[in-house]
């Protein structure tokens, strides 16, 4: 081979190596692009976004807008989280639908309900069609939304990326939809936290004219602190009516309880494994060869996971085994577990396996949420003698029942609803190190002061009732605002009217308070 022909070989050879070095750079640099510059969340918003942006400029050119004229049923779209059998979600929404019904009239309005699978959601949200909503959702709002006069926001957790920044960036959206077309757009019993810096502006920019009625003050701020109008409110579970006593009773004694043990309920959760983050690579394990199951959530979407997760978790477990066994012994109590939302199966499994280990006990009566609907839940719930419970919803549905209870908690909703209540020496945090011992301590003292802490949740519910009540003047009003010429039922000015029907126990409990 000649010396010109061997240079030019060493030529090509060193361009391909030269071109191979380009092509995995930029490959590095696409990825780390893709990774850090269009986080599939990011991507979901800025689709939205897009998307929004895109019905404005229809709704300026009058292109297909559906417009609410005198005599038209009102069509109200309602988004959230359900479809999930998350108890505390569907109790708020179902409760929100009957309030809405009541304000308004039922003959004058069509409510249409977003569900992830209506599978979950049958039986539940009377009166209202329901839709059900992709996990990929910004093109199904573009679609959806539209078609409606007025859209209402209605998970708790509504502006915060503690859970999932896709699930507020959703009811967001949903609100940004509205706005674009100048509709009704109000988020009914919300609360705002941290955001991640793309989601706070994604909800300052598309949220600007929504009215937030917020179930506590610090939310508030933090939603006017972005330019967005917010009332003062509540949660609305409290008007919800389970189903009878009896029902409850008969459930309880299905799995073993003799009818006359005090009934010490427990509900745990796995507070260290959110937020859910969405993850292109674990997506792809998992999908192809199923590494990560146990992290998985939905479509991309994956726990966080990892040995400090295993690890805050299993000592959480055991701070609450470690509190139920040593008060089980001092007292003849019959515990249960209950999992609010199916995902806490697996923490009452593993909270059952440890007890059952610990004592010799035989099993540990469990009912969770992808078994039991929400009206047989809440009823099991309210035969409680005693409640500890890292699930606010559990805590707010006992508490009509007046079950002394406790939290252990992983944000401020059981903190805020605890100092609501006077109580804010009855929860402790998740990540307490003491667990155990403390949580024993809570619970001799909430069994020895059962009867002033009923005294005290009956005296607190009252309030909640009349906060609710005003959250649906204040929605009334807001209806008359965007559409003066709805004809309103003339409820009178007195916040208790404007509650849907209340339970028998309720109703005695506001008269014996005044009303």
């Amino acid at each position: 081979m000649s010396t010109d022909t061997t240079q030019a070989l060493e030529t090509v050879k060193e361009k391909a190596r030269k071109t191979a070095d380009d092509a995995d750079r930029l490959g590095r640099r696409l990825w780390d692009w893709m990774k850090d510059e269009v986080e599939p969340d990011r991507l979901l918003m800025s689709t939205t976004a897009a998307l929004i942006e895109a019905q404005g400029m229809k709704y300026a050119l009058g292109l297909g807008i559906e417009r609410w004229r005198p005599g038209k049923a009102l069509k109200l779209l309602f988004a959230g989280y359900v479809g999930t059998r998350n108890t505390g979600a569907d109790v708020r929404v179902e409760e929100m639908v009957r309030q809405v019904r009541h304000v308004l009239g039922d003959d004058a309005i069509a409510l249409t309900m977003m569900t992830s699978d209506p599978k979950l959601t049958k039986g539940y949200f009377r009166t209202a069609r329901q839709v059900t909503m992709p996990t990929i959702f910004p093109k199904f709002l573009f679609d959806e939304c539209p078609k409606h006069h007025g859209v209402i926001a209605c998970e708790g957790s509504m502006f915060k990326s503690k859970f999932a920044s896709a699930l507020s960036t959703m009811m967001a959206g949903s609100l940004g939809f509205a706005n674009a077309e100048q509709k009704l757009s109000v988020g009914y019993g919300a609360e705002a936290g941290h955001m991640i810096p793309s989601l706070q502006d994604f909800v300052q920019k598309h949220c600007r004219d929504s009215l937030v009625l917020c179930r506590n003050q610090p939310s508030r701020g933090v939603l006017e602190a972005l330019g967005i109008r917010t009332r003062g409110g509540t949660d609305t579970a409290w008007t919800f009516d389970p189903a009878p006593p009896e029902r409850g009773r008969q459930l309880l004694q299905s799995a073993g309880w003799d009818g006359k043990a005090p009934v010490l309920i427990a509900c745990p959760i796995n507070p260290f494994w959110w937020p859910v983050k969405p993850d292109l690579q674990k997506a792809a394990a998992y999908h192809l060869s199923g590494e990560h199951k146990s992290a998985f959530y939905k479509s991309i979407y994956f726990h966080a996971s990892g040995q400090d997760v295993a690890t805050r978790y299993e000592a959480y477990l055991d701070g609450f085994c470690e509190a139920i066994s040593a008060f089980a012994q001092e007292k003849a109590v019959f515990p249960i577990l209950v999992g609010m939302e199916q995902l806490d199966r697996r923490a009452c499994e593993h909270l059952a396996a440890k007890l059952q280990e610990k004592n010799g006990w035989g099993k540990v009566p469990i009912f969770v949420s992808d078994e039991h609907d929400m009206y047989d839940l809440v009823s099991v719930l309210r035969q409680g003698s005693l409640m500890v419970s890292s699930r606010f919803h559990a805590i707010v549905t006992s508490m009509p029942g007046l079950v002394p209870s406790c939290g252990v908690t992983m944000d401020e909703r059981i903190r805020n609803l605890m100092a609501t209540r006077g109580h804010d020496d009855l929860f402790l945090e998740v990540d307490d190190p003491e667990l155990g011992e403390k949580l024993l301590a809570i619970l001799r003292r909430v069994d020895r002061e059962r009867e002033r802490i009923r005294d005290d949740i009956a005296r607190t519910l009252p309030g909640e009732l009349r906060l609710m009540g005003q959250m649906g003047i204040d929605f009334k009003d807001e209806v008359a605002r965007v559409y003066p010429e709805f004809a309103l039922p003339d409820l009178g000015p007195e916040p208790i009217a404007h509650l849907p029907a209340l339970p028998r126990a309720l109703q005695e409990l506001l008269e014996r308070s005044g009303g």
